[in-house]
């Protein structure tokens, strides 16, 4: 009898640990439905950047796609053989065309990947229910790349690639956007706090001149938000995805 307790009783614990919930962020959305959250990264990044924030948002429930633009990460290409900033771009075209004929994601772009995401919300705006832009460079339909690209957004810290550099006439002609596909996406910006490469000064200039739908400011940030500032981007990503879905 003694030995039957003794399996039983580790049996009843696994059964009662089994039938919990998982652990979720206590700031949670009101509403458990899981989203598709696609992220992109910023200049000489890659996928591995997002990787604190892939774990929290996982661990909600939600699936997540993290994209490694063109010579970045561990995408083979070679920064020197992409002509064109749209070839930069052209991982998450494939991904977006490549996505069911009804559904919708959550675009999320750090730094110049900013730009990635707004030539997808020009082409696939049927297929994106927000777009946030996380201290981001968000061009718009009068706010053109050419006065956009004065900010230098690039960072040179350890695990780096060589940034694509592309001429501003090429970025100019690939990154026209409208008010009537671009502008019919839902946008919010999210602005880090402390971000000394592009400013908190920049950030709401860019905010003035092509208003969101929504802004948010995560305070004590710097430019590496997912990084700095994990559990506090995740919440508001989670929130922002239920409001606009």
């Amino acid at each position: 009898m003694d030995q039957r307790k003794q399996y039983l009783t580790p049996m009843f614990c696994l059964l009662i640990i089994f039938s919990c919930k998982p652990n979720r962020i206590s700031s949670n959305p009101t509403t458990n439905s899981s989203k598709h959250f696609v992220l992109v990264h910023g200049s000489c990044h890659g996928a591995w950047s997002w990787y604190k924030l892939i774990a929290l948002l996982k661990s909600s429930g939600h699936t997540i796609t993290a994209l490694d633009l063109a010579a970045s990460g561990v995408d083979l290409n070679r920064a020197n053989d992409l002509p064109s900033i749209s070839d930069y771009f052209k991982p998450l075209r494939k991904f977006m065309a490549g996505l069911h004929l009804h559904e919708r994601v959550i675009l999320v772009a750090h730094s110049l990947g900013g730009l990635a995401i707004s030539q997808a919300m020009e082409i696939f705006p049927h297929k994106i229910s927000v777009a946030v832009f996380v201290t981001a460079l968000m061009p718009g339909p009068a706010l053109n790349i050419s006065t956009l690209n004065q900010e230098d957004l690039a960072l040179a810290t350890v695990l780096m690639r060589p940034r694509p550099l592309f001429s501003e006439e090429d970025m100019y002609r690939e990154l026209i956007v409208s008010e009537k596909r671009y502008g019919s996406v839902n946008r919010v910006y999210i602005v880090s706090e402390k971000d000394m490469v592009g400013t908190k000064d920049f950030q709401w200039w860019m905010i003035e001149r092509n208003k969101p739908n929504g802004v948010v400011e995560i305070k004590g940030s710097d430019h590496m938000v997912m990084m700095s500032k994990p559990l506090e981007l995740c919440f508001h990503l989670q929130a922002i995805a239920e409001e606009y879905s």
